[in-house]
């Protein structure tokens, strides 16, 4: 009989505590069309990484930046490979043409961002764009090199806490009412 209430006082806690986290939701053109939001609006709102992201590139003789990554060996070859994990946080930073959003997920620079735009075929959510895709992989510039991105990751969605980007701030008052006779 404990067993069982000590069970049910760990779900109790578990779904506590999960629900004090964001619920978040893909960032549409839909969403961003019906608020209008401006760049500096945008660039207050706290944007997530849907799914994981890995970017990699082979190393070859010459010399090579290791940006906050990690170097791998694949069929004998050097690798060097940044993972962006699903719920990592970003900001936006500017947008180079209409409907696209240069998001950083890290400090250490102004070009270490990635692009992202909606996709008709992801109901029009805000995903990863890369050049060059193929059905294996992409083609994407971070940190002002070319890094290879693998075709699942096309689908990485940025999320927003729509339930915080909603909450309006309501001035309020009561009025206290008018007598006759009193100015």
């Amino acid at each position: 009989m404990n067993s069982i209430k000590y069970f049910l006082g760990l779900a109790a806690i578990s779904f506590l505590l999960s629900s004090c986290g964001p619920t978040l939701s893909p960032f549409t053109q839909q969403l961003y069309e019906e608020n209008d939001w401006s760049m500096n609006e945008l660039k207050r709102i706290q944007f997530y990484l849907g799914k994981d992201i890995v970017l990699y590139r082979e190393l070859t003789g010459g010399k090579s930046e290791i940006i906050q990554g990690e170097i791998k060996i694949v069929d004998g070859r050097k690798r060097e490979q940044i993972t962006f994990e699903r719920g990592t946080p970003g900001v936006f930073l500017f947008s180079p043409k209409n409907d696209r959003f240069a998001v950083s997920f890290e400090d250490g620079g102004e070009d270490r961002y990635l692009i992202f735009g909606p996709n008709p075929n992801a109901g029009n959510r805000y995903v990863l764009l890369a050049s060059d895709w193929n059905r294996r992989q992409g083609v994407v510039s971070y940190a002002g090199q070319k890094w290879t991105v693998d075709s699942d990751a096309a689908y990485s969605a940025l999320m927003v806490d729509l339930e915080r980007l909603q909450r309006t701030d309501v001035n309020s008052r009561v009025a206290t009412g008018r007598r006759v006779g009193t100015n």
